[in-house]
């Protein structure tokens, strides 16, 4: 069984989207460590950030957060600052 689940990109995440959101279809029980693989599969720019936190449904979680269906997900990428 999959779930589908929505990705929100903001900075060069978005730009490495080529969009501001992407549509995965996951198998159920998939977590956050495991999106983050399958983002950098499907775009391999991804493996050039140092950092890359995950939130989901406005909270931060670690790479063991099991999502579940219509999870909304933001990424959130590295900033830098001067």
């Amino acid at each position: 069984m999959n779930m589908n689940i929505e990705i929100i990109a903001f900075g060069i995440a978005k730009d490495i989207l080529k969009g501001k959101s992407v549509q995965l279809d996951l198998p159920a029980g998939e977590t956050v460590s495991g999106v983050k693989k399958r983002l950098i599969t499907e775009f391999p720019d991804f493996q050039s950030l140092a950092s890359l936190q995950l939130a989901v449904n406005a909270e931060y979680v670690d790479d063991s957060y099991v999502l579940n269906e219509n999870d909304e997900v933001v990424l959130i990428p590295p900033v830098s600052g001067g």
